[in-house]
């Protein structure tokens, strides 16, 4: 079981309240920060919530989506110590899972069908980072960071 943080603005908020009990129904225990409408709201601050509660070892992974996913990524990243990746299909949820030790998905809510978000989440959030040459890389970004 995984313990996951998930958020969502208003654009993404559909996918969200799918993905919360789908998410639960395969044992993982979830913190949904919201919104839980599609009354518009600013997706930074959900998005930092979510960063917030990975980097402070409250959860293990952490979800945002948004109409784009773009938005809310940046504001993920915007934490330090969140690797937050927009991944749209299989290939690069892997692949930044495995290559890049990504602990925030985002996701575009208006883009993604419920099945295939479903596909996604379930490969990222099982995908462990290889480690090796990579672990270099992560350890590199990690010091880009720690720059400013």
């Amino acid at each position: 079981m995984t313990r996951v943080a998930i958020g969502a603005d208003h654009a993404g908020f559909p996918l969200k309240a799918h993905l919360v009990p789908f998410l639960r129904a395969a044992g993982h225990d979830v913190v949904d920060l919201g919104t839980h409408s599609t009354e518009p709201v600013d997706y930074p601050p959900i998005c930092a919530a979510v960063g917030r509660l990975v980097r402070d070892g409250d959860a293990e992974l952490g979800i945002v989506i948004g109409g784009s996913g773009q938005g809310e990524q940046l504001a993920a990243n915007k934490v330090r110590g969140v690797r937050a990746a927009l991944c749209n299909d299989l290939y690069t949820a892997r692949m930044a899972r495995q290559h890049n030790d990504a602990n925030v998905l985002s996701i575009r809510g208006r883009v993604v069908g419920f099945g295939l978000a479903e596909e996604i989440v379930t490969l990222f959030l099982g995908t462990a980072f290889e480690g090796g040459r990579h672990a270099r890389r992560v350890a590199m970004l990690a010091e880009l960071e720690a720059e400013f």
